[in-house]
């Protein structure tokens, strides 16, 4: 957890919008903004409505501790990893070859032990 006295999650937006494949004008559209308010956003110069996050974690289908991680005092078991937050949105070929590198990875690991 970080230990700041001001709260910056930019960061975190961009990343989880970027891994969804998301341009920061088709956001926008979305949460019914403007890109610029987008672009602020993400590099700390406005800080987001509780309306824009709502809307944002609805879109991307994800929670506000996805978005506030580094601050959280919470350990759910889970490390969040912002590249499979575009996992459903692939093509089932797509999902199934993920599946198979991760069973092969598996068994790498577990062949080691």
């Amino acid at each position: 957890m970080k230990k700041k006295s001001i709260i910056t999650i930019g960061e975190n937006l961009q990343k989880i919008r970027k891994s969804n494949g998301y341009t920061q004008e088709m956001l926008a559209e979305k949460l019914e903004c403007s890109t610029r308010y987008i672009s602020d956003v993400e590099q700390n110069n406005s800080k987001p409505s509780y309306e824009i996050l709502i809307k944002f974690c609805n879109v991307f289908n994800i929670g506000l501790d996805d978005i506030f991680k580094d601050y959280l005092n919470i350990d759910k078991g889970r490390i969040v990893n912002y590249e499979l937050n575009g996992y459903e949105n692939l093509k089932t070929k797509d999902k199934s070859t993920i599946a198979h590198l991760i069973s092969f990875f598996n068994k790498e690991i577990n062949n080691k032990k």
